[in-house]
């Protein structure tokens, strides 16, 4: 099958543009002029009348499981005040009247714009209910709250403790029912699990919802615990049946290296991969949390709360024995890490694979997702190293109100360093965390390109000097990401011998002004050659 696109305006790569390409069997065969490719006999002929085309986006990092969990739970995120969260769980329930726990997701008390700006406790969730148990996540996914019922049911007191968490008192010395980190597996365990056609529905649910935004292939976490597991056999299954086009490539998450163990005794020498629309992809692990939760681990005490550094999921010797074992068995690593202290941890950890011989010019290429609060002295031994990071620019768009009275303007201004990484020649990917923020893609890039909140401030930008050109954005979001997951010499750019995986925009990205940047939509999209979506 043999199809030409003609009369458009294609992105091969920085300052070159084509009109046209042929594609063969889901592989791009010629880039070139429309009188180039003229002559090629073809099945089918498709007129882009002078739209511009990309290759398909890449989200580095992602949770395609939690955006499909989120489309069906309380959302949260609308919530401008600890009331408005009561009555957004009110009217759940009351719509809902068979729940027999309720589950919420979203909240965050920095857009708390009346009443007190703080964490939720237990006692706020008691006034939605104290008869069912109610946990409400926090947008970062790193706070989650229980009410009294829970903390009744899982018999959690002052001397629980879970390693690699908090569980919080308050001041009458009992659990206040806020949970960090490692903790939030204990209080989300009270919530039902949910069946495996359930799971598939919300799984499919949210791949529909990637692809119409130009997403046409994901790195995503959706192995988080061992209940989760029951995902590999969900996955291999829509995989195997082809009911999504979503290229998917595993981040799967095991803090403990016996579960990690089990993985590779089980699915790393059974499950079936063909490592075009679905492949094994990385080990993912937490070395810390949120920087608006301050669990994010921090060198220094945080400017705004002495006293605290954070929360450290795993000790540097947990890290390191798991990052060595993984390394043994040759699979790539890449793990959270957004303060600068969890950041030198893991920088730490990577360099003695490659001092010791395991890992020699970091060729695993294990990875830091996030590395939001960095100095200059982790950002060279970063490139020196070869580590891949998978940033996510959106998160300017709340981070810049509190990072400076988090951790100071000093080390704000080497911090979310997008364009300094990607000068100093270290390979650097985008992606969005979501459901912590709406996948769409464009909105990342505008965060990129202006370093300014989705309202436009602050003027000039948030540090501006790490404003980064829209061609090199685009590049990171497609064969930057493509580079992390191994598939950089066939997938991420519009030439030949790569996958006819690409998206037709709505507006010249290349030549709006960069506010509208965000407002871009997508028009087409194709997958292996073939339209999957058409507005």
């Amino acid at each position: 099958m043999r199809t030409i696109l003609k009369n458009g305006k294609i992105y091969v790569e920085k300052n070159n543009f084509q009109e046209a390409l042929l594609i063969e069997d889901g592989i791009i065969k010629l880039v070139g002029s429309n009188e180039e490719l003229a002559h090629y006999r073809v099945d089918t002929a498709i007129d882009l009348e002078g739209k511009t085309v990309l290759p398909g986006f890449n989200d580095s990092h992602l949770h395609i499981s939690g955006i499909g969990a989120l489309m069906n739970t309380c959302n949260l995120t609308p919530a401008k005040s600890i009331d408005d969260i009561i009555q957004i769980g009110r009217d759940f329930l009351n719509a809902n009247h068979k729940l027999i726990a309720l589950h919420g997701r979203g909240w965050n008390q920095d857009y708390f714009t009346s009443g007190e700006r703080r964490l939720l406790t237990r006692f706020d969730l008691d006034k939605i209910s104290t008869e069912i148990p109610i946990v409400f996540d926090r947008v970062c996914g790193h706070v989650a709250v229980g009410n009294t019922k829970a903390l009744e049911i899982l018999r959690v007191d002052e001397n629980t403790y879970v390693d690699g968490g908090t569980i919080e008192l308050g001041e009458d010395g009992k659990p206040n029912g806020i949970f960090t980190e490692n903790a939030i597996r204990l209080i989300q365990s009270i919530i039902p699990a949910k069946d495996d056609l359930q799971r598939e529905r919300e799984f499919l649910k949210a791949c529909d919802y990637a692809l119409s935004l130009g997403i046409t292939s994901v790195q995503s976490c959706d192995i988080m615990d061992r209940e989760s597991q029951c995902m590999y056999g969900i996955i291999h299954r829509i995989y195997e049946s082809k009911k999504t086009r979503l290229r998917y490539s595993h981040q799967f998450n095991y803090q403990n290296i016996e579960d990690f163990k089990d993985y590779l005794e089980r699915e790393h020498i059974s499950g079936i991969y063909d490592e075009k629309f679905l492949s094994k992809g990385a080990l993912k692990l937490f070395k810390d949390g949120s920087l608006g939760a301050r669990t994010a681990l921090m060198l220094n005490d945080y400017k705004d709360a002495p006293g605290t550094k954070g929360v450290a999921a795993l000790s540097d010797e947990q890290l390191q024995n798991i990052v060595d074992l993984a390394t043994d068995h040759g699979i790539r690593v890449v793990t959270h890490a957004i303060g600068d202290g969890a950041v030198e941890s893991v920088i730490n950890a990577y360099e003695n694979t490659i001092r010791n011989g395991q890992n020699r010019g970091n060729n695993l290429r294990h990875g830091i997702v996030h590395c939001q609060i960095s100095n200059m002295n982790q950002l060279n031994r970063i490139a020196k190293l070869n580590i891949p990071v998978m940033y996510q620019p959106i998160f300017l768009d709340y981070d810049i109100q509190i990072v400076e009275d988090r951790v100071g303007s000093e080390l704000a201004s080497t911090s979310y360093a997008f364009n300094t990484l990607y000068k100093l020649g270290a390979p650097i990917s985008f992606g969005t965390d979501s459901p912590v923020e709406d996948c769409n893609p464009f909105p990342n890039i505008y965060c990129a390109v202006t370093r300014q909140r989705l309202n436009g401030s602050p003027d000039g930008g948030f540090v501006p000097d790490e404003r980064m050109e829209l061609e090199d954005v685009i590049d990171a979001y497609t064969i930057g990401s493509a580079f992390n997951e191994c598939k950089e010499n066939y997938k991420g750019r519009l030439k030949a011998g790569y996958v006819a995986d690409l998206i037709v925009l709505d507006r010249d990205i290349f030549s709006v002004e960069p506010n509208e940047i965000k407002e871009i939509q997508v028009e087409r999209i194709m997958v292996n050659g073939e339209f999957v979506y058409e507005k």
